[in-house]
């Protein structure tokens, strides 16, 4: 178990297998349904509207939250990083492609207008997204870092339940106004924001059997449990 930052920095077995499947599935959920109020009506309530992201952006959570659980606060502010990297050069290529003449033909006039359509708007909700991401990450983070030092290592869904509830609510908040303010009406920006927060608290809920299952494979493989107690909480840092 490590609880000090002065220890010598550790390479892992599955750090960098995490690292790429967090990359993949933020990418996944502000490129693909970020931009989509969908809908299902249920019983005794109506129509119940919320964003298409909601199936992808959880599971950045349960990665961030296996991260700073296993290998502690710093390996996650890297993975941050490194997933707001990637969100910046998506969001840049997909303007450039847009911008690109496209070619003479009724088809590729369509699939100009296609991709204008779905990703015109890609840099208002990559800043959006880049700005709640990386507010949202370090909050939840820091509220499961610290949740641990004080549970003493137990508990551990209280940890994730309650960081996710902390990063949900500052990521919802954000992203929402920040992309569909002016676009969407208010009071579809507010209610989407609100079923987001809620639907990813729930997600983290229904998840608590996965978590404690990686968790403890992630534990015994990697021989590792790191503790922040000396930790430089800082977010504007890339060095583990």
């Amino acid at each position: 178990m490590t609880d000090s930052a002065t220890e010598p920095i550790r390479h892992y077995r599955y750090y960098d297998l995490i690292l790429a499947a967090f990359a993949v599935i933020l990418l996944c959920s502000n490129f693909i349904g970020a931009g989509k109020a969908a809908v299902i009506d249920l019983p005794y309530y109506g129509p119940f509207i919320y964003g298409a992201g909601i199936l992808f952006f959880p599971i950045s959570y349960f990665f961030g939250d296996i991260l700073t659980e296993v290998y502690g606060y710093a390996h996650d502010r890297r993975a941050v990083w490194m997933g707001f990297a990637a969100l910046a050069f998506a969001a840049i290529m997909a303007q450039v492609v847009i911008a690109l003449p496209p070619a003479p033909g009724a088809y590729m006039a369509k699939y100009q207008e296609g991709m204008e359509t779905v990703f015109g708007n890609s840099w208002r909700i990559a800043l959006a997204s880049m700005i709640a991401f990386w507010c949202g990450s370090f909050s939840n983070s820091f509220v499961l870092a610290k949740l641990k030092i004080l549970t003493k290592g137990r508990h551990l869904w209280i940890r994730v339940v309650g960081s996710t509830g902390v990063g949900g609510f500052v990521d919802s908040s954000l992203f929402y106004m920040l992309a569909f303010y002016g676009l969407w009406p208010t009071n579809e920006v507010v209610q989407v924001a609100v079923a987001q927060f809620f639907l990813k608290t729930a997600w983290e809920i229904l998840a608590i059997p996965l978590t404690y299952l990686v968790v403890n494979f992630l534990k015994r493989k990697e021989n590792e449990d790191y503790y922040d107690t000396d930790t430089n909480f800082t977010p504007f840092r890339v060095k583990v």
